[in-house]
């Protein structure tokens, strides 16, 4: 035998695993009622769990490389590429994620600002990094929650926002990276505050103030005198402000806004005159977000179009559009002019496409391709597409029953209907199913023959602001009506199997699945939360104080005794006694958002009353699991769920 063939085979032994083998937990987790993970299931796995992804942090200040974020092994770390599809160097090596970073901007100082947190606890802090000597160093205080910061076009400050003053307020601060000491308090406030640009002066910063994804204000701050100047007063109409950049002459400001406007525009915003130049008003969509470049000539954005991001190109000189490049239909993000140039970068990700770096030059016309990340060895074009379909709820809109969008991914063609059904639900509330790349979850499709629906209920982003408000306060049970509606639409579809369905979702989509199981226990197999809200009193107790008046806008006030009365009758935790199917529970212990009592009470309450609960919690996450070993794990544990209790 050759000595290339007996290599092969060594290397083939290795993989197969011994009989009986069962995989260990490791030792942040705490597992319960959870069965043993077989070796030959985590096998399986293997290729799906080695699918990779790049995300876009920034441009190089001085040439024409970029700093992208991508993970080879436990976290999501930064790295360097100096050309397109060159090798990825690694920059930093946390043992937590980075979840952000920018190149210091001023030529004698190499070194990044880095963006990370301990455990989830999404306590950010922000460093600098030296990359001459691997030396880092702290510029916020390291316990408060710090972030959305901005350099001044001078590259000499950073504007950030941090809760130290109070745990609560999110107030604006300005430092030198290179002298953190001197860092000053810019603007006390109330609530939470962020800063969007300086103006080209550096004289002046701009703020916005969020109240809710339907309410906010932009704000100018004179950094030389602190005073503030609103420049987006209250009226009687409520407007979201979204992103805004000054234009590059100072006197006004490119924004989106949903002002006048069932959806959001992109709009120019004179300062002198205080008026509005709406630019997107023949796009009846949501503009996402947008770019101008360093010389204030060309403006770039991207609209959401029922979930699918269209990039425009605009010449602000000669008032004309420009073709944009061609790409796959999915989502578009992460924009950013390159210093002194006519190309910007963005990301790109489909139901086939994992996230990956690109650059498109206007000047030139070219679409650039820096990164192509790994599939683990799998053919992205095996996997299923994303097939936008509607279907009609329980109300109506002008006398027509009201239709609510979804994404249906089939199962491959080595299956035959009817098939399973997973119902995966977004969180937010106001977050959106797009057609973006699904990673291992791929494998419910390719290997397991399930169906999977990602629905749009009511109080989704992407549809205009009515029906953004749709769910909030007491009508909150519509949203699980609309779950409703949508089993009644599998029941009709002769290539679903009605009789295995089961209900996944995390976040506040954790909510949903725990409630769709009190309402519709007799048309589920089982279901899955992850992160989820079990009770909402107790979770706008628990969770961070600067969270609580955010959420508090959109579920209700449970200092009211009307409406926690209301919120305490429609928690899943109330109406726990209705669920008797399988439910798999998965937490983050150090969950800022979802405390893991949320999750914890829910456990307790079901296996009192004799129901069947599998449970995990990751001692070093939070409100999701972002280290690779606890997502294998928790990924070995809900497949081998769905093989006996959807399946079988």
């Amino acid at each position: 035998m050759r000595r290339t063939a007996i290599l092969s085979f060594l290397c083939g032994l290795l993989l197969v695993p011994a009989v009986g083998a069962q995989v260990s937990p490791g030792k942040n987790l705490l597992v319960e009622g959870i069965p043993a993970i077989p070796e030959e299931l985590a096998a399986r796995l293997n290729s799906y769990q080695n699918i990779r992804t790049a995300g876009f942090a920034d441009w190089h200040p001085r040439q024409r490389a970029v700093l992208i974020s991508t993970r080879f092994a436990e976290t999501t770390q930064l790295h360097w590429l100096e050309q397109p599809g060159g090798a990825r160097q690694q920059l930093t090596f946390f043992r937590e994620r980075v979840v952000g970073g920018d190149f210091c901007r001023q030529p004698a100082q190499n070194c990044l600002i880095v963006f990370s947190d301990v455990g989830g606890a999404e306590n950010y802090q922000i460093y600098r990094y030296d990359l001459a000597t691997a030396r880092l160093h702290l510029l916020t205080d390291g316990k408060s929650r710090n972030g959305s910061w901005r350099w001044n076009n001078a590259g000499t400050w950073l504007a950030y926002t941090s809760t130290k003053r109070t745990g609560r307020h999110f107030d604006i601060y300005v430092l030198d990276p290179q002298n953190p000491a001197d860092e000053k308090l810019v603007l006390e406030v109330q609530g939470a505050w962020a800063p969007l640009d300086f103006s080209p002066d550096d004289s002046r910063l701009l703020l916005i103030e969020y109240i809710s994804i339907n309410e906010s204000y932009l704000h100018l701050l004179n950094l030389a005198d602190s005073s503030v100047e609103t420049l987006t007063p209250k009226t009687g109409e409520k407007v979201a402000y979204d992103f805004a950049q000054f234009s590059k002459d100072g006197k006004g400001i490119y924004l989106t806004a949903d002002k006048d406007a069932e959806f959001v525009r992109l709009a120019y915003y004179d300062l002198a005159r205080k008026t509005y130049d709406f630019l997107t008003a023949d796009i009846p969509w949501d503009v996402q977000s947008f770019d101008l470049s360093d010389d204030g000539r060309y403006l770039v954005f991207i609209t959401n179009e029922d979930g699918i991001s269209k990039l425009h190109l605009r010449d602000l000189q000669r008032g004309r559009e420009l073709p944009a490049p061609a790409l796959p239909p999915g989502v578009i993000g992460g924009l950013d002019f390159r210093p002194a140039a006519s190309e910007f970068a963005f990301v790109v990700t489909s139901a086939r496409t994992p996230t990956d770096v690109f650059s498109f030059s206007i000047a030139t016309d070219e679409l650039t391709r820096w990164t192509q990340s790994e599939t683990g060895g799998l053919d992205p074009e095996s996997f299923s597409e994303a097939e936008l379909i509607h279907f009609p709820t329980f109300d109506e809109v002008a006398g027509h029953p009201r239709q609510l969008a979804a994404s249906l991914y089939r199962p491959g063609r080595k299956f035959k209907p009817p098939y399973p059904v997973l119902v995966d639900i977004h969180g937010g509330p106001e977050g959106q199913a797009r057609p973006t790349f699904r990673g291992r979850r791929n494998y419910y499709t390719s290997e397991m023959g399930i169906a999977v629906i990602r629905p749009n209920v009511r109080g989704s982003a992407g549809y205009g602001k009515s029906f953004l408000l749709l769910d909030n306060g007491y009508r909150r049970e519509d949203t699980v009506r609309d779950i409703g509606a949508l089993l009644d639409w599998i029941e009709k579809q002769s290539y679903l199997d009605k009789n295995r369905v089961a209900v996944i979702g995390g976040s506040y989509g954790g909510y949903m699945s725990l409630a769709t199981m009190t309402h519709y226990n007799d048309r589920l197999r089982c279901g899955f939360d992850y992160v989820g809200i079990s009770n909402f009193v107790t979770f706008l107790e628990n969770t961070k104080d600067y969270r609580r008046n955010l959420r508090r806008v959109e579920y209700g006030d449970e200092r009211d005794p009307k409406m926690r009365e209301f919120l305490v009758s429609i928690s899943p935790l109330t109406n726990a006694h209705k669920i008797t199917k399988p439910l798999f529970i998965a937490q983050g212990l150090n969950d800022p958002r979802v405390p893991a009592s949320e999750s914890a009470q829910m456990r307790d309450k079901v296996r009192a009353q004799g129901g069947p609960v599998w449970y995990l919690v990751a001692k070093n996450e939070g409100h999701g699991f972002a280290k690779r070993s606890n997502q294998d794990y928790l990924q070995y544990a809900l497949i081998l769920f769905l093989e006996k209790f959807l399946l079988e």
